[in-house]
């Protein structure tokens, strides 16, 4: 795997003021109570799981001849796809591999950006369906500099278990392989929302379940990109089904 690393020319700032050159333009007005739940929520949520994170053991699995990113390593410039609902477990997993994800615009997402901007991620905002090319751009320069760009496959908004296209085309303009993975708590709460959200309980195992990497030719043409989205959509699943059999569960 490889090692994170930045461009020699390139320094934090630089990182940082591309983020930003992507994110200036469109910024979305809110009220006075959802400026007061930005101010105050990410915080509550950092600290909470900052101190219940800790009691997760996580169990790595993967499938022949993948080498998975372990707890800690800080992965270098490629492109990771998970399925929303362990959005949770994998903040915690990632915390220290300095990764850039894909964010809406929306209400929700400057509150899931400003909360995972406290446990050390930065962000990239646009969606599938608003802002997709400036996003788009702006995770390439995040994989030119040397860091690790995600994507929670089926957001923002579902069909839940259904991957968008964006990892496959950063993936054709990059050259950077895609990971794909999911984290499994063996015990949790399941919120009733599109995406099943899952609330890992305290002292909880988690499976950290890797399938096989997904690679897109440069010149990959228009009519082939559909079935490379089903093939990334393929290994994020096999990586949920692997996790789920890890605890002896049936398939959810």
């Amino acid at each position: 795997m490889a090692s994170g690393r930045r461009c020699p020319n390139c320094c934090a700032g630089c990182v940082t003021a591309r983020i930003s050159a992507v994110n200036v333009e469109d910024n979305p007005r809110f009220t006075l109570g959802q400026r007061l739940v930005l101010a105050v929520v990410p915080r509550l949520v950092w600290a909470l799981f900052r101190v219940v994170g800790l009691t997760w053991r996580f169990e790595v699995i993967a499938e022949e001849g993948v080498t998975p990113v372990l707890f800690g390593q800080k992965p270098g410039p490629e492109i990771y796809c998970f399925w929303h609902q362990c959005v949770l477990p994998c903040t915690v997993y990632f915390r220290h591999s300095l990764a850039v994800i894909l964010i809406s615009r929306s209400f929700d997402g400057e509150l899931i950006t400003r909360t995972l901007q406290l446990f050390g991620f930065d962000a990239v905002r646009g969606s599938s369906s608003r802002g997709a090319r400036k996003g788009l751009l702006g995770l390439k320069h995040i994989i030119e500099t040397g860091r690790t760009a995600i994507f929670t496959a089926d957001g923002p908004r579902g069909p839940i278990y259904q991957t968008k296209m964006g990892p496959i085309k950063l993936a054709q303009m990059t050259g950077a392989p895609i990971g794909a993975f999911h984290l499994q708590p063996q015990h949790a709460w399941t919120i009733g929302s599109w995406d099943r959200f899952l609330v890992p309980w305290p002292f909880t195992r988690i499976c950290v379940s890797w399938a096989q990497w997904t690679h897109v030719p440069a010149e990959l043409p228009a009519e082939d990109f559909e079935t490379m989205r089903e093939q990334l959509n393929a290994a994020i699943e096999r990586a949920r089904l692997r996790a789920l059999a890890h605890f002896g569960k049936a398939s959810q």
